[in-house]
């Protein structure tokens, strides 16, 4: 399986997906940060929604990774979507009770027969890590 018929043309995370009648879906609660009082923290659900454009048989995946990339926070099960020649779909992967421990980009990425085709960045961050960041921006302005 190859991925040259298939193109990611967008991925958002939101609070929770629908599925409506005439098979049209409701995002509720889209984000790009998560910015909390106090780490660590559990959300206790959340969707991937990832929009697909091609054609042919293909096996997606979504992973959220560390900052540093090197461990995994959660990942989807893998998925199988078939799409007419010229067709699309939608693929949601939903999330639960996931921890983010630290502050920090982390990054999800979405998979297509196993091939990483896209990496978004989520940055988590909490009111400690802010207040040190305009902290040090108020030091470098008075020292220029």
């Amino acid at each position: 399986m190859t991925t040259e018929n298939l193109q990611l043309i967008y991925t958002l995370l939101c609070d929770d997906v629908r599925l409506e009648m005439g098979n049209k879906i409701s995002m509720m609660g889209i984000f790009q940060n998560i910015m909390v009082e106090k780490l660590p923290i559990s959300l206790i659900k959340f969707a991937v929604v990832n929009h697909w454009r091609g054609e042919g048989q293909h096996q997606t995946e979504v992973r959220i990774v560390s900052p540093d990339k090197l461990n995994m926070v959660v990942a989807s099960q893998p998925t199988n979507i078939e799409l007419a020649p010229g067709g699309f779909t939608d693929n949601v992967s939903f999330f639960v009770n996931v921890v983010f421990q630290t502050a920090g980009t982390y990054w999800v990425q979405t998979l297509a027969n196993s091939v990483l085709l896209e990496e978004s960045p989520l940055v988590v961050t909490d009111a400690e890590t802010i207040a040190g960041m305009q902290a040090t921006e108020e030091i470098s302005e008075t020292v220029n």
